[in-house]
């Protein structure tokens, strides 16, 4: 996902870009992801990742129909809001604040009552009240990498299905990155490998990457409730293609890619207190992935100070589809010399490993 999108960016400014992707059918962030594009959902002031998480949401609402046309994939954009339920006084109030500040930034977000929830949103579980973020919403996980990496080869872009396992660095820069299959020269790199970042060979620094299970599953879409996105504390909910996409785990379980029966009764439980009319009906699907996620839960993004050439691009958690195009954009003018972004000090490579 994160490599697609940087290649994107990358290829869109003439660079001649090679990705090194490994065939990994279970396990990828992205695989279990159901999109969600919700910077104002869960916000909270002052957080280093919300001004970034809207313009990673704007970037799609931009980009969709320039994504259609150069790789003819429709990224699936939903952009019916989200509907973010409270339960309990002490949640009631930390949404009813996130609303009063994110409005005095200029930022579009409702605070309904419970009242107006059963008015508005009848078939919801019940709750203190909801915070509504109407431009939030969602892709489709899936097309959006199909169409990130079409985009991104008919900017010239290539891509090779080999698994990166080694960087080789002679002096102080990279000179070459090693695969099962040998060596491949390269000039800059980008490092993009998700929860696997950290286990190349070779890197100049240990990259505090680690593995976060996320399961899923799905149901169908209840009969006679509208299509839309409802989240709370314990987990979400949304439709898409006529089945109801519910998550999510936060289980710190290795590499472990496995499904589980305590996982899915996690979901199930949590998806049918935000909507009820779930609990009756049977699972359809089950499936897991594994985010990258870091000790602060900010992303890893930037030059590596040691090797001028070497770049993070990783850590990204629950954010990978939100914040994917944006770090895309990041990147590319990070390698031209060009800062982009307030906040990218808090995301520098050697803040845990300083030497």
């Amino acid at each position: 996902m994160l490599g697609s999108a940087c290649a994107r960016e990358l290829a869109r400014t003439g660079r001649a870009v090679l990705v090194l992707e490994p065939d990994q059918p279970n396990g990828p962030a992205w695989r279990a992801s159901a999109g969600m594009l919700a910077p104002q959902i869960d916000a909270h002031e002052d957080h280093p990742l919300f001004e970034l998480g809207v313009a990673g949401r704007e970037y799609y609402r931009e980009k969709a129909e320039e994504l259609a046309s150069e790789s003819g994939v429709d990224i699936g954009l939903f952009e019916g809001g989200i509907v973010r339920l409270a339960r309990g006084a002490a949640e009631e109030s930390r949404l009813r604040e996130s609303v009063a500040w994110q409005r005095q930034r200029g930022h579009l977000v409702d605070w309904l009552d419970p009242a107006e929830v059963r008015s508005e949103f009848p078939w919801v579980g019940a709750n203190d009240g909801a915070l509504h973020a109407p431009h939030d919403g969602s892709v489709d996980p899936n097309r959006l990498v199909e169409a990130l990496r079409g985009s991104a080869i008919a900017h010239g872009a290539r891509f090779e299905a080999k698994s990166a396992v080694s960087i080789g660095v002679e002096g102080s820069r990279v000179v070459s990155v090693g695969t099962v299959s040998g060596q491949v020269p390269a000039g800059d790199v980008v490092l993009a490998a998700g929860a696997w970042t950290g286990r190349l060979e070779g890197l100049p620094r240990p990259v505090s990457v680690e593995p976060v299970r996320g399961q899923m599953l799905a149901k169908p879409w209840p009969a006679k409730v509208p299509p839309g996105i409802i989240y709370g504390s314990d987990g979400y909910v949304l439709e898409r293609n006529g089945e109801a996409l519910c998550g999510a785990t936060v289980e710190h379980a290795g590499f472990s890619a496995e499904v589980t029966d305590a996982g899915a009764k996690c979901v199930a439980d949590a998806t049918a207190g935000l909507l009820p009319a779930l609990a009756s009906l049977p699972v359809v699907r089950r499936w897991t992935g594994l985010r990258p996620g870091t000790p602060d839960g900010l992303p890893i993004v930037g030059p590596e100070p040691s090797v001028p050439n070497l770049w993070y691009a990783t850590g990204h958690g629950r954010n990978g589809i939100l914040l994917a195009g944006i770090t895309g954009v990041m990147l590319s003018h990070l390698l031209a010399g060009e800062s982009t972004f307030d906040g990218l000090e808090m995301l520098r490579p050697e803040r845990f490993w300083s030497w």
